[in-house]
């Protein structure tokens, strides 16, 4: 069955926004980041972890940089009880120094090429879901899948909000990722309330057939004396 998910950007959300994060030593998360995201996990939501990472098309850092740095985030984090399930990452830019890495890709934010192949991959449920980014090109993807989408103000996100384009916002703004998660948590309790009482609406609707037998007049036994 597929599952609803958290899609999160990673810099200016989930750890420090710096410009092409090329080392391990300039890893900073970000208060709170930790804790949002185990109680993500135990509300029952995969989180998964969406990034454009042009750095390695403009030469300045390797994939296998980026996977050291990647290692060493994922540590950090469940030394804090937290676990992402996947990180996707777009290593491309049209204008990459490094040539391999040039190309007009599908999966470059703000086009939705890695969100739809993690909800591929993982089994998600884009309609159920939420992403979580501090720039209008992180939730764009989200919008064009269905998702709910959730600005955080961290990062580039305050800067973001006094300039939003009125052709859409997001569903929700919040200050940090732990104030979004605590939002999400709460449209997933408004969820199971919903779906608890077409439950017991159903159940109301039609009487089960044990109470129907019970309700209904004895048939007589033509062989009893009367």
């Amino acid at each position: 069955m597929s599952r609803p998910a958290v899609l999160l950007d990673r810099d200016g959300t989930v750890i420090r926004e710096i410009d092409y994060l090329r080392a391990v030593d300039q890893l900073r998360l970000l208060p709170g980041a930790a804790k949002a995201i185990r109680f993500l996990h135990e509300g029952g939501l995969a989180v998964v972890i969406l990034t454009n990472q042009s750095g390695i098309a403009r030469g300045l850092l390797t994939e296998d940089d980026l996977a050291e740095i990647h290692q060493e985030m994922t540590r950090r984090l469940a030394r804090r009880g937290a676990t992402v399930d996947a990180i996707y990452y777009c290593p491309h830019h049209p204008e990459a120094t490094v040539a391999q890495y040039r190309k007009n890709c599908d999966c470059r934010k703000p086009a939705a090429g890695l969100l739809r192949r993690a909800a591929r991959e993982l089994d998600l449920d884009l309609a159920r879901s939420y992403v979580i980014g501090d720039r209008a090109r992180d939730l764009e993807p989200g919008r064009s899948a269905g998702c709910r989408t959730v600005l955080v103000r961290t990062g580039y996100g305050a800067e973001e909000e006094g300039a939003w384009r009125e052709e859409w916002r997001p569903d929700h703004v919040a200050d940090n990722l732990t104030r979004a998660a605590e939002w999400i948590l709460m449209q997933e309790v408004r969820h199971l309330v919903q779906e608890g009482l077409q439950e017991v609406r159903h159940l109301l609707q039609e009487p089960t057939a044990l109470a129907e037998t019970e309700l209904s007049p004895p048939t007589p036994d033509p062989c009893e004396p009367h």
